[in-house]
């Protein structure tokens, strides 16, 4: 059923009978082990020996943590697993998606911004070269989702952008840089998230488009990763009721399923009408979107019945082991759906040589590729890149570049600057205000943490003699459990809102979401940096001052369609 030989896995004959005498010698509780790829929680080794031994389990993936640490929870696991793992990470910015210590790049709608290819595929290389030294031989990345709703509160800056063919453009330079470093990729979300205005951590989300314009957007995306050589798609908990309709004709509402739980988009869409032949992984599934679905009982084997070869994290890993080999024995798992998995992990391990790896001890790079964390050159791009990603949306009032003897005096309001789930990017505002200051301005940042329904009622000419900018920074992140991000003015009645557009010139620097001009349309300078890091904060700045110009070209529509957003 599968040619193990042909694109994606192309393996060699010994490569082929690897999997194939692997497959042979593997009773039911190794094969089903398989099919789990097991969050990382812990660096216990005496636990990471019991889960190894009971369950057998195919792949791992860690958050992130600091380099040392997580190679040495890498290698411990490959030194004592039976077979070689499959060990991932979501590569998806750099190599601070694995180490803590790692380079962060810059996520991917910061590299759209500069709307060259190169950056895109350096963005590969740090990420493949940083996660490789660690012991990952596994990306989940390139995201592929198309940012169409800019009220997504998840795809927005990890996504590079609304623009089907600059996502494409983008996503294989990427993929190419990660695979000459020797991990394989997933790519994700299938069937393609960015449509939906929901997050489907928390509910089944839908990709509503048409077939006709899912295969002209998504379709067309997902069509060139595969021709590229993409070896594993991710299955996501978002529904594609137009594709499940045509495909399964009749199909009540209440049986429209997520990609993760949906055979004919996995498939009849993926496998049959994209033609891809490598490994499809679910999104994780103590996700929402998942868990909504029905009785876990019965979607934890549903889920590879459906196309899956692979489940990610398990809510309890004996109970899950549990509900997919009771699965098997009901019937809902055929013994030939469980070898055809079973069979593409393998193959994906062969066709990354993690065998040959296993029995030369190379698995795990020694500690001394550490080095490659955090170093010089990737810093260095990482710089080129911030450089090239600022994009100056507009400057209806002609008001830049800035000078100290324009607008020496600013007064700053800093939205948000709060770090994100996984920690970060928290005091980015301090950075600015630093750097602004060492030009030469002298800057208050505005305290609205106490109501004063006093400064509502000032005299025009005390805001005049206050200060010659306001200036605002946002650092309003969207992220996973977050339904919406839009500006929260402080009481009372917007305390710092740009209430007074006439009386000073106002400017509005977003470092973390496009598209904050929803909130402020009127304000007529407005800058996008979409990543908060020391790196672009520096070139903010320095564009500002007019020190050097602004390159970065949108991504998506910042004015986010509305008329007045362009004023």
């Amino acid at each position: 059923m599968i040619d193990l030989t042909s694109k994606p896995f192309n393996l060699d004959e010994a490569g082929a009978a690897w999997v194939r005498a692997t497959l042979a010698g593997m009773d039911l509780r190794a094969k089903v082990g398989q099919l789990f790829c097991l969050i990382g929680m812990t660096s216990d080794e005496a636990a990471l020996k019991g889960v190894l031994d009971g369950f057998k389990p195919g792949g791992v993936m860690y958050r992130a943590a600091p380099g040392a640490e997580v190679r040495k929870a890498h290698a411990f696991l490959q030194d004592n697993s039976e077979l070689p793992l499959l060990v991932a990470a979501n590569l998806e910015a750099g190599g601070d998606g694995i180490a803590t210590d790692g380079t962060s790049y810059g996520n991917q709608m910061q590299v759209a911004a500069t709307d060259d290819e190169e950056t895109a595929y350096r963005l590969g290389l740090v990420a493949g070269r940083e996660g490789a030294a660690v012991g990952c031989n596994w990306a989940f990345a390139p995201v592929i989702d198309i940012d169409y709703n800019f009220q997504n509160p998840i795809t927005n800056t990890r996504t590079y952008g609304s623009d089907p063919e600059r996502v494409l453009r983008m996503a294989k330079a990427c993929m190419r840089g990660i695979h000459e470093c020797g991990l394989a990729v997933s790519i994700k979300h299938f069937p393609g998230d960015g449509v939906d205005s929901r997050d489907q951590h928390l509910l089944p989300s839908s990709n509503d488009l048409s077939a006709e314009d899912w295969d002209a957007s998504y379709g067309m995306v997902y069509r060139g990763m595969i021709e590229a050589g993409a070896a594993t798609v991710m299955s996501a908990h978002i529904t594609q009721p137009a594709y499940t309709r045509k495909l399964r004709p009749g199909t009540a509402d209440g049986d429209v399923m997520p990609a993760s739980l949906a055979p004919e988009l996995l498939g009849g869409l993926l496998r049959k009408e994209l033609g891809f032949k490598g490994l499809v992984t679910t999104d994780a599934t103590i996700m929402a979107g998942f868990t909504q679905a029905g009785d876990r009982s019965r979607l934890v084997p549903l889920s590879i019945a459906a196309g899956n070869d692979m489940f990610l994290f398990t809510q309890d890993l004996a109970e899950d082991f549990g509900f997919m080999m009771a699965g098997v024995e009901s019937g809902i798992l055929s013994p030939e759906r469980l070898d055809e998995a079973v069979t593409r992990v393998l193959a994906l391990k062969a066709s990354l040589r993690l065998h040959e790896k296993q029995k030369s001890g190379t698995l795990v790079p020694p500690e001394s590729a550490l080095a490659v964390l955090g170093c010089a050159e990737h810093r260095a791009w990482a710089r080129e890149c911030a450089d090239k990603s600022v994009t100056l949306v507009k400057d209806g009032q002609g008001l830049l570049p800035l000078s100290p003897a324009k607008h020496r005096r600013i007064k700053l309001f800093v939205l948000g600057d709060r770090a994100g789930l996984f920690g970060g990017a928290e005091g980015s505002s301090k950075r600015f205000v630093r750097l602004l200051e060492a030009r030469g301005f002298e800057v208050s940042v505005a305290d609205t943490s106490k109501p004063d329904l006093a400064a509502l009622f000032r005299p025009v000419k005390s805001i005049k003699d206050e200060c010659d900018l306001v200036l605002y920074y946002a650092n309003l992140k969207t992220a996973s459990n977050q339904t919406t991000v839009r500006i929260e003015w402080a009481p009372p009645m917007g305390l710092d809102l740009p209430r007074y557009l006439g009386e000073a010139p106002v400017a509005f620097v977003s470092v973390a979401n496009p598209y904050h001009l929803l909130d402020v349309p009127r304000v007529k300078t407005f800058v996008n940096a979409y990543g908060d890091g020391p790196d672009s904060v520096a070139a903010v700045v320095e564009k500002l001052v007019g020190a050097s110009p602004f390159v970065g070209k949108s991504p998506v529509d910042p004015f986010c369609g509305r008329w007045d957003a362009r004023l």
